[in-house]
């Protein structure tokens, strides 16, 4: 059920998505497949590493955070797509185990001049493990305005 347009992220509106878990397999196995580097595939390598330990790729950590964002707000939203990242910062190793949450903050919202019926929103998506921030990205959205008349 789509319940979240343009009208209903107005800045300064913050979002709480869900949480997710990262095991060890699943760090395994999107290094495997997409970032076969040794400090994501192996204890001895990871420890051996700056990162001092197993992590997730970046890559993995920006795939969870578009889950999140699916699962929390794209899947219910009048989204319109999305012109591209501004910025990622991985900030954190992401470990096995992490219990991650992901909060997003608008940081400005306005309607399209040559197509009324859309509004761009620029959010700041931060994701948390349960000790510290570990990730950001900076985003823009494009969403359905509900009532362009009265933009």
């Amino acid at each position: 059920m789509i319940d979240v347009y343009f009208e209903n992220l107005p800045v300064g509106h913050v979002i709480e998505l869900g949480q997710h878990r990262v095991t060890r397999e699943a760090i395994i196995e999107f290094a495997t497949e997409f970032d076969p580097q040794p400090h994501h595939l192996d204890d001895e390598a990871a420890n051996a590493s700056i990162l001092k330990g197993l992590s997730a790729s970046g890559w993995h950590t920006c795939a969870i955070m578009m889950r999140m964002l699916c699962d929390g707000l794209v899947h219910r939203a009048a989204s319109m797509g999305s012109p591209g990242i501004d910025e990622v910062r991985w900030m954190k190793p992401v470990r096995p185990d992490d219990l991650l949450t992901m909060r997003g903050e608008v940081k400005s919202a306005r309607v399209s001049k040559s197509r009324p019926e859309m509004g761009i929103v620029d959010i700041e998506w931060s994701l948390f493990n349960e000790r510290e921030q570990v990730a950001l990205m900076r985003a823009t959205g494009l969403y359905q305005v509900k009532n362009p008349e009265a933009a």
